[in-house]
Order: C-alpha cells, then sequence, then structure tokens
C-alpha cells in the first residue's frame, strides 16, 4: 500500500522542485535570460506554486545562491577534513583548491560570480558567503594563525582579500586556472611565519 505525503512533504518537495529548475535554467541562461513561464514549466508546478513559496524570481535566486554557497562551504570542508593533519597552512591550500574545483562548473560560476551580486548587490552576497564560505575561510585562517602557521594580522580583512584572490582565479580561463592556483598558493606559503 502506497503512503500518502503529507502537506508538509509536499510543500517540500515543490520547494526543492523550484530551486531545483531555476538552478539549471539560471546556469544555462542567467538570470536576466530565465523567465518564471520557463521555471513553474522545468519544475512541473504551477505559477501559484511558485508564488506560494517565493516573493518572486530575485528571492528564488538568492535561495539558489544561497544553496550553491552552501555545497561549495562543504566541498571545502570535505578537503580540508579529508586529510590526515594535514596542518592550517595546507588545509588553507586544499580548501582553496576545492573551492576552485567546484567553481569549475560554469553554470555556478555564473550564479555566483556574475549574476548574484548584479541581482542581489553585494552586500547580500557578502551576508550569504559569509554564513558558508567566507565563514570557513575565516576559521581557517584563524586556525593557521592561532597555530603560529602564519603572521598574525586582522582575520576578516585577510578571509576577504584570499577570498577575492579564488574569485579571480574561479573567472580565469580553463587553461590558465593552475597558473592561478601556482600564484595562489606561494601568496598563501607568503604569510608563513
Amino acid at each position: 500500500m502506497q503512503e500518502r505525503r503529507s502537506q508538509a512533504e509536499r510543500r517540500s518537495g515543490t520547494r526543492a522542485a523550484l530551486v531545483s529548475a531555476a538552478r539549471a535554467l539560471f546556469a544555462q541562461n542567467g538570470y536576466a535570460g530565465t523567465g518564471t513561464p520557463e521555471i513553474v514549466q522545468a519544475a512541473g508546478v504551477t505559477r501559484g506554486a511558485l508564488y506560494h513559496h517565493f516573493a518572486d524570481k530575485a528571492a528564488l535566486f538568492a535561495t539558489v545562491v544561497e544553496e550553491e554557497h552552501m555545497l561549495l562551504a562543504m566541498a571545502i570542508n570535505a578537503a580540508t577534513e579529508g586529510e590526515d593533519e594535514p596542518g592550517p597552512v595546507k588545509a588553507l591550500i586544499a580548501g582553496g583548491d576545492a573551492f576552485l574545483d567546484a567553481m569549475q562548473d560554469q553554470g555556478r560560476r555564473r550564479i555566483l560570480l556574475v549574476d548574484a551580486p548584479a541581482v542581489l548587490g553585494r552586500a547580500m552576497v557578502d551576508e550569504i558567503d559569509g554564513r558558508h564560505g567566507l565563514r570557513t575561510l575565516v576559521d581557517g585562517v584563524t586556525a593557521a594563525m592561532e597555530a603560529k602557521a602564519i603572521r598574525e594580522l586582522p582575520a576578516l580583512p585577510l578571509a576577504h582579500l584570499l577570498n577575492a584572490l579564488f574569485d579571480r582565479a574561479a573567472l580565469a580561463p580553463p587553461e590558465e586556472v593552475s597558473d592561478y592556483r601556482k600564484a595562489i598558493k606561494a601568496m598563501i606559503r607568503g604569510l608563513k611565519i
């Protein structure tokens, strides 16, 4: 006998379908090139369902951006925790490499580095990033300073500058990413005491 899904499960499923469909379309066509009729069609839901879950396309986009940042943070954490005591400097480098690996997805780059700042504004993107990847980077920088592995510097500005380096490297053409990786590794190693 088939169990009936609860109202909460149906709502959750509808919301997940909308976010998944929107992510795919935003990645492929960009924010401006994606309309809500395409999203609801791809999700297999009604327009009313979209507006029940999200105030507008921008609110749906913000949810997609939040999820992409969360997935990035998970990839970075997995890379830095997967090593046997890599040391704080190696962990910063491994986290940066994991970020760059995850950002090779062209759709993710478009969503996070091109459309998100233009659609949501820098302040909102920084707020979202602060809950995920930037928080991870601040933690990594702080751990490296506490272990006396790198110079004592203001942790948040250092994390913001490293974050900007990683973002710029992620935007590089694929054939140049390895050169960016080398430069970033040298810069991080240059922070050693």
